[in-house]
């Protein structure tokens, strides 16, 4: 499938404005979908919407199929009579242009099971057919959870009873009854992130916005998915403890690679069984994306495994993947899904073929050719038509902050090849040379339209306290709406059905 000429905006939910915390599902979210059209929008680009782990990144995620519970609207659940608007003054925030996830996970929880009593007979019927259509994830990971919060919140590596963490199904059986009520509350809270993120989604269809959502290339070690799927992993099964894990060599961001941590897959076992965890995963994605851009594309070519316990990613080494037999595996049973490829990191000849091969289209960011020793590869003149363009992404600062920290041979060179000049603003001459670049599919930040700098990004790579930045209420304006609507159609980006 390919991608007709077009344009959107990324800004994950997270960054939505809300009086509690973080952004969610309810009527920020509508009044943006109602900004994308105004702006002569196609897509809205967000993040992974799973309930976040470790540094609170979407990217290491409890489970690779389960909604991140904060996104719940509190309104739309007093709406629903399931809380009381009494029950929500105490829980606003002063800090509205940040993430607050301490305060979140000491009381979003609290306000979340008080919903659950009140809806739980409610909705038994709806929630009954929920649990029936989702029955190949949600058991694991509703005992998952209540199993970590018995456990103190601890990794399932470090839980004390070798019978659960091994799933023997004595243990089993004992732990589903004796946490029989976290388990339900757990199920249903997923019951409500879908029942609201589904009624978003219709209606951003309905207006003819689609969603590009993200695939995480791996999954989390604590998370459910692993722990009820060790076989996939290479993961000795004797101890549970991983044999490699997940990260990349040193590369434009740091010196000493990134240490993801993530458990690499047992790429040999998966293909004996024709994939089939990686096909329930994406059937899974689809349902809530309109367009899936998968994560770190190249590692299916070859990934980079560091040795468990290393506490940087320098010692690693290159191990073959699964290649175009997987790529094409995947298209013929999602033949009518469209992906985009995160082909980004260091790429070779080889890399480049299998997504050739695979018709997927590869991103181009103008960041990286923002320079004389950058990648030409990004530079709107080497762009083809069936790739993505973007001016920045989330890794990255926004382009104005780009702008502060950039050396001074850099800037003059991305000032004189791109015709930069301030009375437009740096930003927006970007945002022109993506507009009118051949790629089929143009994507900004949002904070890339709104000429914000380094403190906007969301996140730095390899540290931690990121996926913070929100928008505040009555940035976007209808000003900036017809600003982007302008330059979307002059350079025949123009809305497509």
């Amino acid at each position: 499938m390919s991608i007709k000429r077009s344009s959107g905006i990324l800004l994950p939910i997270s960054s939505l404005p809300s009086n509690y915390g973080i952004g969610t599902f309810g009527k920020a979210a509508y009044d943006f979908v109602d900004f994308l059209l105004k702006a002569n929008q196609t897509y809205w680009q967000i993040l992974p919407l799973n309930p976040t782990g470790y540094g609170d990144s979407p990217y290491q995620a409890f489970c690779t199929y389960a909604g991140n519970p904060y996104f719940i609207d509190l309104d739309i659940l007093c709406d629903e009579k399931l809380l009381d608007k009494k029950d929500l003054n105490k829980l606003k925030v002063k800090n509205l242009s940040k993430v607050d996830y301490a305060y979140l996970y000491k009381t979003r929880f609290n306000i979340l099971y008080k919903a659950y009593l009140n809806g739980i007979k409610k909705y038994k019927k709806s929630f009954n057919s929920f649990i029936q259509e989702n029955i190949n994830w949600i058991e694991d990971y509703a005992l998952f959870m209540s199993l970590k919060k018995h456990f103190d919140m601890k990794s399932w590596l470090d839980w004390p009873d070798i019978g659960i963490k091994s799933r023997h199904p004595e243990a089993m059986d004992k732990y589903k009854e004796l946490l029989k009520d976290d388990i339900n509350f757990y199920s249903f809270i997923q019951f409500l992130f879908f029942r609201q993120y589904e009624k978003l989604k219709k209606y951003a269809n309905s207006k003819g916005i689609k969603i590009i959502g993200d695939l995480p290339i791996y999954v989390a070690l604590d998370s459910s998915d692993v722990w009820a799927n060790i076989e996939e992993f290479k993961i000795d099964t004797d101890t549970i403890v991983p044999k490699e894990v997940a990260g990349v060599p040193p590369d434009y961001f740091s010196k000493d690679g990134q240490l993801w941590g993530n458990p690499l897959y047992n790429w040999d076992y998966m293909a004996l069984n024709g994939y089939k965890w990686w096909i329930e995963r994406i059937d899974g994605a689809r349902k809530l994306y309109d367009v899936i851009r998968i994560d770190h594309f190249r590692g299916l070519h070859e990934y980079w495994s560091v040795p468990y316990g290393d506490k940087t990613a320098r010692n690693g080494k290159w191990n073959k993947g699964p290649g175009i037999h997987f790529v094409t595996v995947l298209k013929e049973w999602f033949y009518d899904t469209q992906f985009i490829a995160e082909d980004l990191g260091i790429i070779d000849e080889n890399v480049t073929k299998l997504l050739m091969d695979s018709g997927f289209p590869g991103m181009r960011v103008l960041q990286f050719g923002m320079s004389p020793d950058g990648t030409s590869y990004h530079m709107p003149h080497n762009h083809i038509e069936n790739c993505v363009c973007y001016t920045s992404t989330h890794d990255n600062y926004p382009m104005m902050g780009w702008f502060k920290h950039a050396k001074k041979k850099d800037l003059n060179y991305a000032i004189k090849y791109y015709g930069l000049n301030e009375l437009e603003g740096y930003n927006y001459g970007f945002i022109r040379a993506g507009m009118s670049s051949v790629a089929s599919l143009f994507i900004a930040q949002i904070q890339d339209y709104l000429g914000l700098d380094e403190k906007a990004t969301i996140n730095n790579p390899g540290t931690l306290g990121n996926w913070k930045w929100r928008l505040t209420p009555r940035q976007l304006d209808d000003k900036l709406a017809k600003k982007i609507a302008y330059i979307t159609k002059i350079n025949n980006r123009s809305r497509v059905k």
